[in-house]
């Protein structure tokens, strides 16, 4: 099919900082919920690509995040409802896993990108639940005996739980996590055996990633998080296998959308104990 004028002159270039507004306004047409700051942080520990018109407007974004030579997330696809239907997507997504390469890449997908995915390679490996709102009642925070303020000391212990429960080395970004937000800790025989993480994203709050070694551990920190943050919107992305969903209702953070996980690549489970019961976001992981 022959190109028209326009579609010939659509570039693909680097995400630099200067393409932040046009992402940002990319988000809010499809009434995604990051703020400028949100776009920063992830621009700031990733990298990625964006298609530009003529004008030198944003029309797509794609992001990744690499974590070690193995291993990646990938998110923040987005392409402008003027210019989707002309493969805009696919050109990002090629560009993206070809600087990515070999890493096994990880992603969630909303319903309308699956198709995309699934001919790339990428195979469905779960789903991730979306739950928000403001909770019911303020939350009484756990014995501290149990659950603590993370301190500078424990962000090692933090890292190593965070690999384990993930496979994944991304110190880089719990740092600039824990800087941006406030971090509790599950401490059992004097040890960290989890941790979670809230701060400022979207329009409110999100509490993640969480790890823990079972759900009442996981339910804890939340709830650590919660006493801390008052009555305000709170955002956790969860498995729908986490045993969390139910109880995140009940408190008043309902089930908004969801998202399927796929991975291109060679899965292998994390060596545990600790799981990830939450997502720090659905593009982070």
């Amino acid at each position: 099919m022959k190109q028209t004028q326009a579609e010939q002159i659509v570039v693909l270039v680097p995400f630099a900082t200067e393409h932040l507004e046009g992402a940002l306004q990319l988000s809010q047409e499809m009434s995604w919920p990051y703020r400028l700051e949100d776009w920063a942080i992830a621009l700031e520990l990733g990298q990625g690509f964006v298609l530009c018109d003529r004008a030198g407007q944003v029309i797509a974004t794609a992001a990744w995040w690499a974590y070690g030579e193995d291993h990646a997330s990938c998110g923040m696809i987005i392409v402008s409802k003027a210019a989707q239907g002309r493969g805009y997507g696919a050109r990002l997504m090629d560009a993206l896993l070809a600087a990515a390469h070999p890493r096994t890449i990880t992603l969630n997908s909303t319903a309308e990108g699956l198709a995309l995915y699934e001919r790339r390679g990428f195979v469905r490996i779960g789903v991730i639940q979306q739950h928000q709102g403001v909770p019911h009642e303020r939350h009484q925070a756990p014995p501290a005996s149990l659950v603590r303020a993370m301190a500078p000391s424990d962000v090692e212990a933090v890292a190593h739980l965070d690999l384990k429960a993930s496979g994944w080395a991304r110190r880089q970004m719990l740092d600039r996590l824990i800087q941006a937000g406030n971090g509790h800790v599950l401490v059992r025989d004097g040890e960290p055996r989890g941790y979670a993480i809230s701060r400022p994203f979207g329009r409110g709050h999100v509490i993640g990633p969480v790890v823990a070694e079972s759900a009442a551990d996981a339910r804890a920190l939340i709830e650590a998080a919660l006493a801390r943050l008052g009555q305000v919107f709170v955002r956790v992305d969860t498995s729908a296998t986490s045993q969390l969903g139910d109880w995140l209702e009940s408190i008043g953070l309902c089930q908004v959308s969801d998202a399927t996980t796929m991975v291109k690549g060679p899965h292998i489970p994390p060596a545990g104990p600790a799981r990830m019961f939450a997502l720090a976001n659905q593009s982070f992981n």
